[in-house]
């Protein structure tokens, strides 16, 4: 049994919470407001988040960082990604060489197209990074339901730690080395999902959905390619686990945001209506800008970035998608050379 910090009070942190407490840890739950840590403390429940879940007796909630970050050398990171620059100072002071470092957030940082790894090793240097993935509804966990996802770190033993930390009967962990390739995965897979729940509110038919997803797959494993993942890791649980998950339920806020879009709300009355972070209205940001400094062909991303921030239609995207010039499925660039797949050549 471990002690353990979980840094956001949201429905990801308190699923990881309470998985890990009714495991036997003892769990600090850092909220953002103190009203919601004595509401947990006195109640029991995340009056928030996931609020039919009873919490187990093992989580305790604090909105106090230096007692949060004092309980415990292995901390869970469960803030959205775009405020995770400013947080990640607060725990500088306690941050050692023997600080392992889980990450659970999705996205890519917009101002400056990094991925959390990299904002974790700039502000918290002597910290061991993981980051965990895969097709996982906060609310599935919580309640105790099969769920299988990926923990990856570029150092072995700690992935093989968090695993031996966080898995249970119901919450299933696979170990991985490709940080590059779980972290896109799981972030690019927000964009496709915004564009699959567009697709749905438009009656486009499941035929449409299914060749939406796919493609949305090629595009992620292109960028995927010219920054250094793993193919495996994109067609695994990090990738097309998570994409198909987050592309077919309501339960994405992703999807729910396209679906909105699809309705002709605007992008803040979308945002409004689901009440929560669609991180894809985020990442599609950067994830753009990346494609194009790269050259990256990314036609899905593009046009979800035009429907969100340039004015465009879905009409005008629908057009402009179906009426591209035909190609191969696989362009000889997908041919991943072991020069740019960490493990190829060992046979990972």
């Amino acid at each position: 049994m471990a002690d353990l910090t979980v840094f956001g009070g949201g429905s990801w942190g308190t699923a990881l919470a309470a998985s890990a407490a009714s495991s036997g840890h003892s769990v600090f739950l850092w909220c953002r407001r103190s009203e919601q840590a004595r509401a947990i403390t006195v109640t029991g429940k995340n009056p928030d988040y996931l609020r039919d879940i009873s919490l187990p007796a093992g989580v305790s909630a604090t909105s106090d960082i230096t007692e949060a970050a004092l309980h415990s050398h292995y901390w869970i990171l469960a803030l959205p990604t775009q405020t995770l620059r400013g947080f990640l100072p607060a725990l500088e002071p306690f941050c050692t060489d023997r600080t392992e470092i889980c990450n659970v957030a999705k996205g890519i940082e917009i101002a400056t197209g990094k991925r959390i790894s990299d904002i974790v090793k700039e502000i918290l240097p002597h910290s061991l990074y993981s980051v965990l993935s895969g097709p996982s509804f906060a609310e599935e966990v919580a309640r105790g339901l099969p769920t299988a996802v990926t923990v990856a770190s570029a150092k072995a033993g700690s992935a093989l730690f968090w695993q031996s930390l966080l898995n249970t009967t119901r919450l299933r962990l696979y170990t991985s080395h490709d940080v590059i390739g779980t972290e896109t995965g799981g972030a690019v897979k927000n964009i496709m999902a915004i564009a699959s729940g567009l697709a749905s509110s438009l009656g486009l038919g499941d035929n449409a959905r299914a060749a939406l997803v796919s493609r949305g797959l090629a595009e992620i494993m292109r960028f995927g390619e010219a920054i250094g993942a793993h193919p495996l890791t994109l067609a695994g649980l990090a990738g097309m686990g998570d994409l198909v998950l987050t592309c077919y339920s309501t339960q994405s806020r992703n999807f729910r945001l396209g679906m909105a879009l699809g309705r002709g709300l605007s992008l803040e009355e979308a945002r409004t209506e689901i009440g929560q972070v669609a991180e894809g209205a985020y990442t599609v940001r950067a994830v753009t800008e990346a494609a194009r400094r790269l050259s990256v062909d990314m036609p899905i991303s593009k046009g979800v970035h035009r429907l969100l921030y340039e004015g465009a239609s879905p009409p005008e995207e629908l057009e402009r998608l179906l009426t591209r010039d035909p190609k191969a499925e696989y362009p000889p660039a997908i041919l991943w050379s072991s020069s740019s797949c960490p493990g190829k050549e060992s046979g990972v």
